[in-house]
C-alpha cells in the first residue's frame, strides 16, 4: 500500500490547514532532523526502512556527465530543499541526486505568504516564494557541517542552484553569482545559474544574450573549468531567444542546459480560482509548474538537443508524474531529470515506480543501458 497516496495526501489535499507553505515546512523540519540524526537511533532505523522501500540500484540507470557519477537519471528539483537541510537524506528516498537552493548571495525572506498554491485539478502547483533562503554563506556553513569523511562528500551528487538577491541592482547581477559561487565551488557538485524565475522583478531579462555572457564570464574565470556550470532557462522564451541563450551557454563552456523553469501562461487551466486567495488563477502572479508544463518543458529538450546536435547535456524539468513522462523526456533528449511537483502529488514511492518503469522501457526496446535512449526520438 502506499501510505503517502492512501493516507497522508489525502489530510495534507484536505483543506484542514489549507496552505500548501505550512505543509512543506512540517516535511522539511520532518527530514532535517532525520539528516541530523544521521546512523543514531531511531534516525539510523528509519533511514534504513527508507532505503528499503524507496530506493532501487541497477547499473542500467547510472549516468556519467561531467566527471559526475550519477546512480540514476531522477533527480529532486530546486525550491524544495532550499537551505540544504536534508542533503543526506534524499539519496534514502531514491534520487539519483540533489539540486539546492536556490540559494542567493544575501539571505531573503522571499515574498509575502500565501505564496505556494496548489490546483488539484491540474495536477499543478503556483509559487511565487521570491527565492526565500538563508543566504549561501548560512548554506555553505551548513553543507561543510554535513560532509561524510571519505572521497564522496555526500551518498549523491549534489548541484547548488544560484540566484541574484533581490537587492542586487541587475548590472551588479555578474558579481553577486560570483560571490555566491566562490563561497560554494567546493561543495557542489555542479552549479546552475538561475536566471529564469519569475518571482524576482527584472531576473528573466537577465536571459538576454549580453546580459548571460557578463554573468558567465565572471563564474567561468573564477571557475577555470573546474566545476560543471549549467544554466537554468525560462519556458516562456521564443526560440529565437532559446537558441541565443544556448550560443552564449556553449560560447562560455557551460556544461549544460536545465530546461526548464516555471511558466507564467495559464493556457487550459481547469482552475479557475485558487481557495487561497479567493482570486482568479489568470490574476495570480508566480510560476506554474506540473502536468500543465510537461508538453512544453519536452518541445524545448527537443529543441535544444537538435541544436546542439545531441553534444550538449540537458536536465529534463516539467510535469513529470510517470515512467512514460520520464521517457518522453529522455528520448527527447534529457540526459538527467528532475521532479518537484510530482512529489507533491504522487509522493516519494513514485521515484521507485519511475526507475522500475524506466527499466521495464530499456528492456521494451531491446537496450542495455538508459544512455542508449537519450534523444532517439529525434532520430527516427
Amino acid at each position: 500500500m502506499d501510505i503517502y497516496k492512501s493516507v497522508l495526501r489525502p489530510i495534507i489535499f484536505s483543506g484542514v490547514q489549507p496552505d500548501p507553505e505550512w505543509w512543506h515546512h512540517q516535511t522539511m523540519q520532518v527530514l532535517s532532523w532525520l539528516d541530523r540524526g544521521g546512523d543514531r537511533f531511531p534516525t539510523g532505523a528509519i533511514a534504513s526502512q527508507l532505503t528499503r522501500a524507496y530506493c532501487i540500484e541497477d547499473s542500467r540507470l547510472s549516468v556519467d556527465l561531467w566527471g559526475v557519477s550519477f546512480p540514476n537519471p531522477l533527480g529532486l528539483a530546486a525550491g524544495f530543499d532550499k537551505n540544504g537541510v536534508a542533503s543526506r537524506v534524499w539519496s534514502r528516498l531514491g534520487f539519483g541526486f540533489a539540486e539546492l537552493g536556490t540559494v542567493t548571495l544575501h539571505a531573503q525572506p522571499g515574498n509575502p505568504r500565501p505564496r505556494m498554491f496548489r490546483l488539484p485539478d491540474d495536477r499543478a502547483a503556483l509559487n511565487r516564494m521570491g527565492f526565500n533562503n538563508g543566504g549561501a554563506e548560512a548554506l555553505s556553513r551548513r553543507l561543510q557541517g554535513a560532509r561524510e569523511p571519505g572521497d564522496r562528500p555526500f551518498p549523491i551528487p549534489i548541484g547548488i542552484n544560484l540566484g541574484k538577491s533581490k537587492i542586487t541592482p541587475l548590472d551588479e547581477a555578474p558579481q553577486d553569482y560570483l560571490a555566491s559561487f566562490r563561497l560554494l565551488k567546493d561543495l557542489g557538485d555542479y552549479f546552475v545559474v538561475n536566471v529564469s524565475s519569475p518571482n524576482t522583478p527584472g531576473l528573466r531579462s537577465l536571459q538576454e544574450g549580453s546580459q548571460l555572457a557578463g554573468i558567465f564570464d565572471a563564474l567561468q574565470q573564477e571557475n577555470r573549468g573546474q566545476k560543471p556550470i549549467l544554466v537554468k532557462i525560462a519556458p516562456d522564451l521564443e526560440w529565437e531567444a532559446i537558441a541565443e541563450a544556448i550560443a552564449v551557454a556553449r560560447r562560455y563552456d557551460l556544461a549544460g542546459a536545465i530546461a526548464t523553469n516555471t511558466t507564467i501562461r495559464r493556457d487550459g487551466l481547469v482552475t479557475e480560482m485558487l481557495n487561497l486567495t479567493g482570486n482568479p488563477v489568470r490574476e495570480e502572479a508566480g510560476g506554474l509548474s506540473g502536468a500543465p508544463l510537461r508538453a512544453r518543458s519536452t518541445e524545448i529538450i527537443r529543441f535544444i538537443w537538435q541544436q546542439t546536435e545531441g553534444n550538449f547535456p540537458i536536465v529534463g524539468i516539467g510535469g513529470i508524474f510517470s515512467a512514460e513522462d520520464a521517457w518522453e523526456k529522455i528520448t527527447a533528449g534529457a540526459s538527467l531529470l528532475e521532479v518537484y511537483t510530482g512529489l507533491i502529488y504522487e509522493g516519494p514511492a513514485m521515484v521507485r515506480r519511475i526507475l522500475e518503469g524506466l527499466l521495464e522501457k530499456l528492456d521494451a526496446e531491446g537496450l542495455s543501458h538508459l544512455s542508449q535512449a537519450v534523444g532517439i526520438a529525434n532520430q527516427a
